[in-house]
């Protein structure tokens, strides 16, 4: 059974997480055969406050930045 967790800022909408579960089972389901009702994906999202790229904090930046 795959686990994937994916850890993001926070800020997407509901639509785009669903369109990003769906893309990682697919991925894992064609790239390693794994059955999809065995795949399990969940997102992680934290604030904008509690993340740094490169000396910068997340909140300095643009949210539609790409972190």
């Amino acid at each position: 059974m795959p686990l994937i967790q994916v850890n993001m800022l926070e800020g997407r909408t509901p639509e785009q997480k669903e369109a990003l579960l769906r893309s990682i089972t697919d991925a894992v389901h064609e790239s390693i055969g794994a059955p999809v009702e065995s795949i399990r994906v969940w997102i992680h999202e934290f604030p904008r406050t509690d993340f740094i790229s490169a000396g910068v904090m997340a909140t300095e930046r643009s949210p539609a930045g790409g972190s």
